[in-house]
Formats: C-alpha cells, sequence, structure tokens
C-alpha cells in the first residue's frame, strides 16, 4: 500500500480513491485467484461427453427430490439474483470519483470480480435444469424480468455508498449459500451441499475485499466513511433481488415470498441483518476510529447502538406458516 497522503480534504471522494487505485490494482491477488486455479461448473455438473452421463443425471435427480419445498424456492432465489450480474457490473462501472481506465485498478477489479461471480449463475441453473424439479421457463422469465428492472439501493454513484453496500452484501450471500449447504446435506443431496460450499466461499473472499477497500478509506477521510455508513443503514440494505416478481405478478412479490421462505427455514433471518452490521463494525473498528468531526461522531454513535435496537425489533417479528405456491417449482 503506498504512503498515507497527508493532504487529502475532508469528504474529497476522488483523492481518496485515487490513493486507493494501488491497492485496488496491487493487492486485489489477495482477493481473487488465477482463472487455472479455480473451480468451475463443469467440476461439479454430469459430463456429457461420457457414457454415464444419464446415469448421473438421474442420480442428481434422486438427490433433489429429497430437498424441502422452501429450500428448493430459496435456491431459486438465490440464483436468479446471481443470474442478474449484468445489473451488478453496469452499476459498478458507474461509481463516480474512481479512475476509468480499462487497465485501472477499478475496472480491473469489477472485471476480475464479475468473472469469478458469474460462475455462481451457470453452476447453480445447470443445476437446477437437470433436477427436474423446475419449470425453467417461468424461472427464466424471473430472471429476464429482475435484469429488466435493475434495482434501486441506495447508493447512488457514491464510492464509499457502494463499497459499504457491497461489503454487507457479500456477507449476506456468503450465509446464504453457506446455509443452503448444510440443509442440502442433511437431506441427502452432497453434490448442492458442495456447489453451494464452494459458491460460500467465494462470496467470503469478496467480502474481505470490499472491507478492506472501506477500511483505508475509513483512515483517509473517516468522517465522511462514517456519514455514509449510517446513510445506507438508516436507509436499511435491501437485497439486490428485491424486485424478483413472477410472470404476471407484481414487481417484488415473489422476493417477499422468498424471504418468507428463507425466514423459516433460518437460511436468513433478520437476526443475520443484526450479525452482519456487528461484524462490520467490529471490522472497521467504528468504536476506535479517530479525527471524526461533530456529525462523524454521532454517526457512530448511532452505528454502536443500533445493533440493540434492531434486535429487539427482530424478536418480533413473526414469520408466516403458509409455504407460497412457486410458478417455478413442479408440483
Amino acid at each position: 500500500m503506498q504512503d498515507l497522503p497527508l493532504n487529502i480534504p475532508e469528504g474529497s471522494r476522488k483523492e481518496v480513491m485515487t490513493y486507493l487505485e494501488p491497492f485496488m490494482l496491487n493487492e486485489m491477488s489477495e482477493y481473487l485467484k488465477p482463472v487455472e486455479e479455480m473451480w468451475q461448473p463443469a467440476d461439479f455438473l454430469p459430463d456429457s461427453s461420457r457414457d454415464t452421463f444419464f446415469e448421473e443425471v438421474r442420480d442428481l435427480q434422486e438427490s433433489a427430490k429429497e430437498l424441502p419445498y422452501d429450500l428448493v424456492a430459496v435456491l431459486i432465489g438465490d440464483t436468479i439474483t446471481e443470474e442478474a450480474l449484468p445489473t451488478y457490473e453496469s452499476w459498478l462501472t458507474m461509481v463516480e470519483d474512481v479512475e476509468k481506465n480499462e487497465q485501472g485498478g477499478w475496472m480491473k477489479w469489477v472485471r476480475a470480480w464479475t468473472a469469478e461471480e458469474n460462475r455462481h449463475g451457470d453452476l447453480l441453473n445447470k443445476y437446477l435444469y437437470l433436477s427436474g424439479r423446475i419449470d425453467m421457463r417461468q424461472f427464466e422469465m424471473s430472471t429476464q424480468y429482475l435484469i429488466q428492472d435493475g434495482f434501486d439501493i441506495g447508493t447512488g454513484a457514491d464510492p464509499y455508498r457502494n463499497f459499504i453496500y457491497t461489503s454487507f452484501q457479500e456477507i449476506a450471500t456468503n450465509v446464504s449459500h453457506r446455509r443452503v449447504a448444510g440443509i442440502s446435506k442433511k437431506s441427502g443431496d452432497k453434490l448442492l451441499a458442495k456447489m453451494c460450499g464452494v459458491i460460500a466461499a467465494d462470496e467470503a473472499r469478496h467480502a474481505k475485499a470490499y472491507m478492506s477497500f472501506i477500511s483505508h478509506a475509513m483512515v483517509v477521510d473517516p468522517s465522511e466513511v462514517m456519514l455514509a455508513f449510517e446513510d445506507m443503514m438508516r436507509k436499511k440494505i435491501v437485497m439486490p433481488a428485491h424486485f424478483l416478481r413472477e410472470a404476471g405478478e407484481p414487481q417484488g412479490e415473489a422476493f417477499a415470498h422468498f424471504s418468507d421462505a428463507a425466514q423459516r427455514l433460518e437460511v436468513y433471518t433478520a437476526l443475520d441483518y443484526v450479525d452482519i452490521l456487528k461484524e462490520l463494525n467490529d471490522a472497521w473498528k467504528i468504536d476506535q476510529v479517530t479525527g471524526l468531526n461533530e456529525k462523524g461522531e454521532k454517526a457512530r454513535d448511532y452505528l454502536m447502538k443500533l445493533p440493540d435496537r434492531l434486535t429487539r425489533l427482530a424478536e418480533r417479528i413473526k414469520i408466516p406458516e403458509m409455504q407460497y405456491k412457486f410458478k417455478w417449482i413442479y408440483g
């Protein structure tokens, strides 16, 4: 990492992002892996070139039959979220105050991150297709809708808010995929468990990268980063698939039912949301940040008190018991 700049004006995003550029360019290999060393979807899926292909597909389908309905719904929602990658890539390229040079640190990071994330949707999509439990046309229409509808996550083009959002979101997807892996294993689908496990590991690495970006920005522009963090938490971190819908249904309705299923299974709950906030507070050591102005101090106080308040709210949430019948799932 280059030496700390001495004269960055408070709130000057452009200077801070210039300061971060060498870090993104030279040290991102800590959070990414060489293509040749990474897993690919073909490593887990039946090989259509082998004589055993149809037998492998039958085995996959037998295991998939045992998965609980809610778990299949959550897996589909997670997959569609991963498949909306074009939206996320275009959003990250619109962040302001970063160097848009194609060979610069930010653009190289965005492309490399996108390339790693792209494997997730490829793998899960093929699994769902082979499972025999999914109405793929309905699934594919929901994916097209989600990319078409985009999202409104409250970050604007501000780099601080974007990095805070991605830090939170990458941890959340790690939690979700990891929990789906655990339930899949208990249900007897070891293949799906392995798939979701390796995806969860990717998300954990990516979370560390975005968290590191914020840690470095906090050193040189603490008040503005703290205010951005406070603002994102006041707005609440919405999931990237919050507009998820099925064909013929209102925007966002499928996401509400998907969230209910995730809560019932304890794949991702309101208490997980609180735990992620605590993790970020600890990772960014917000209780120890120095050099804050008056607004920054007030933002810190809010963030320190917020987990307890959200915990009390989360404990009062009632989760619907009735399963919603998704158009995505046969039967």
